[in-house]
């Protein structure tokens, strides 16, 4: 998932550069979604990482 992130990230950039303001707001837009929901995703994993582990 990191790596979409990453691939939409680079869109926005070169279409911002080449002037297609309505791409990159659209692909930054979905890059920011994708982002928060990793981040989300990677701290309940965490947390229940640390909770299963601390059981045994």
């Amino acid at each position: 998932m990191l790596h979409w992130v990453l691939v939409f990230l680079v869109v926005a950039i070169i279409s911002g550069l080449l002037g297609f303001t309505s791409v990159a707001a659209q692909a930054a837009g979905i890059a920011k979604i994708l982002f928060f929901i990793f981040l989300v995703l990677f701290v309940f994993s965490l947390v229940m990482h640390l909770v299963s582990k601390n059981r045994k």
